[in-house]
């Protein structure tokens, strides 16, 4: 059964920094690509992050660019949201997801499968 498990939420103040991890199972994470998402109270579910696990190849939306990091370890079938410098409205329910991968243009498409519960990041001080 594939299945994505995040982890790593919690409770941080505004400049602070949280590691977000995902763990794979039940497929090869190198054959896909993996988008971070949230969902903050009240709003839609967003992209924030993409990772094609195949060559490394990531992308940010432009509100976390500079300050958030997407990695992959292949071996471990995880993949992680390092995330520095945090805001207020970074506030919400992370998760993961398996997404598309364009390969032609070398980016991330929607995102298909099942998804996991997600992990809670706060900002506030």
């Amino acid at each position: 059964q594939m299945q994505l498990v995040e982890s790593g939420g919690g409770l941080v103040q505004p400049g602070g920094s949280l590691r977000l991890s995902c763990a794979a199972s039940g497929f090869t994470l190198a054959n896909y690509a993996i988008g971070w998402f949230r969902q903050a109270p009240g709003k839609e579910r967003e992209e924030v992050a993409c990772i094609n696990n195949g060559d490394g190849t990531t992308s940010y939306v432009a509100s976390v660019k500079g300050r958030f990091t997407v990695s992959g370890d292949n071996a471990k079938n995880m993949v992680y949201l390092q995330m520095n410098s945090l805001k207020p409205e970074d506030t919400g329910v992370y998760y993961c997801a398996r997404r598309v991968w364009y390969g032609n243009s070398a980016r991330c498409g929607p995102a298909f499968g099942s998804w996991g519960q997600g992990t809670q990041v706060t900002v506030s001080s």
